[in-house]
């Protein structure tokens, strides 16, 4: 453990959010430190157009204002995702709104997209034009927002020339009524919207965004078919399966386990992973996908590539297992590698599909 890592136990022993936003404050500061990113040709490779220097990333929600992208991904992540962003600064839902539940080592978190705006992020975003790494937006709509789709539009003109990929992210259970978005005609006519706004955003500067979209993990299997059929017939290039859940499955903490919000962590792992699975299975082998949701190793991590996932994010593992975890699980991949003679991480890419989507509720 790293005098990092005992730092940020210490951390834990304050208010969620304070430690939080310490913890924000002190990556500023101690993060670069001229360290690089990890690279092996083993863990490295070409997707959405992007050469990633190892699959592992950290999840939008950490780093919700583009503050600190760069000392991320010093940190030893392959990409990192700013965001939630908002047009307009909010302050999201009443405090208290973040729990731990230490003997699950998971979160419950009902925020509600509390961010600076669009504006704020961009002004730090622009500052680190030219800078090498891979840094993906997240982008959503105000809660009180009278058009909901000219929010996400919005989102992709501004930041497509900033953003090395763009998620749009409709699958928060703390905003009311933004999952509502994730199907049928709203589904449709979201990515109808979005698609006009990247062309004209392409028109503009020159190249294409690539987009992600971000899903749920409660949601049946027609939902989930319908989902994938809409977002490839409308040029998605790829799904974050999945966002957290509201679901409660068999938990160990006393405390806080009834409070609303999505809950995040090792508890979501099995739920996450049979969906990334399945969704392997609807789209086939060519849609981008990023497993998130109980990543707290190398252990998880494999699960979700075995599983079908191209790339693979983690933030709460991040809480309880310190900074050096991305580094962590990086040497512990390779490791998997040579022990099982594997010669590139894309070679497990789904050898284990079929018995995760076994567990997906049909």
């Amino acid at each position: 453990m790293t005098i990092a890592d005992r730092a940020s136990g210490v951390l834990r022993l304050l208010d969620p959010e304070r430690a939080h936003r310490w913890a924000i404050r002190s990556a500023r500061f101690t993060g670069k430190r001229g360290r690089t990113t990890p690279r092996d040709p083993r863990l490295s490779h070409n997707i959405l157009g992007l050469q990633f220097p190892n699959p592992i990333g950290l999840a939008a929600g950490f780093d919700k204002n583009a503050e600190i992208p760069d000392a991320m991904l010093a940190l030893g992540f392959g990409f990192v995702e700013v965001g939630t962003l908002t047009p307009l600064p909010q302050d999201g839902n009443p405090k208290p709104r973040l729990f731990r539940l230490s003997a699950d080592r998971a979160i419950i978190n009902r925020l509600g997209f509390n961010n600076e705006g669009h504006e704020a992020a961009l002004e730090r975003l622009d500052t680190r034009a030219n800078r090498d790494g891979i840094v993906g937006i997240n982008i959503g709509a105000n809660r009180n927002s009278d058009d909901r789709l000219f929010d996400y539009a919005a989102g992709v003109r501004l930041f497509a020339p900033e953003a090395s990929y763009l998620t749009v992210n409709v699958s928060s259970p703390n905003t009311p009524g933004l999952r509502a978005l994730q199907s049928g005609d709203a589904l449709t006519e979201l990515l109808s919207v979005i698609a006009e706004a990247r062309q004209a955003a392409e028109d503009e500067c020159g190249r294409t965004t690539p987009l992600l979209l971000k899903i749920a993990p409660d949601m049946d299997d027609a939902g989930l078919a319908a989902l994938i059929e809409t977002a490839m017939h409308h040029h998605v290039d790829g799904l974050i399966v999945s966002n957290t859940t509201v679901s409660r499955p068999e938990l160990k903490s006393k405390q806080h386990k009834t409070e609303s919000g999505g809950l995040s962590g090792p508890p979501l792992l099995e739920l996450s992973t049979a969906m990334l699975a399945r969704a392997r299975q609807l789209a086939g082998p060519d849609l981008v996908l990023v497993g998130v949701g109980g990543v707290d190793g190398a252990a998880s991590a494999w699960s979700k590539i075995a599983a079908g996932a191209d790339l693979v994010q983690l933030y709460t593992g991040l809480i309880y297992e310190g900074p050096s975890l991305p580094r962590r699980i990086v040497a512990d991949l390779l490791r998997r590698l040579e022990e099982r003679n594997v010669k590139h991480i894309r070679d497990i890419r789904g050898i284990e599909t079929e018995r995760w989507a076994a567990a997906w509720p049909r």
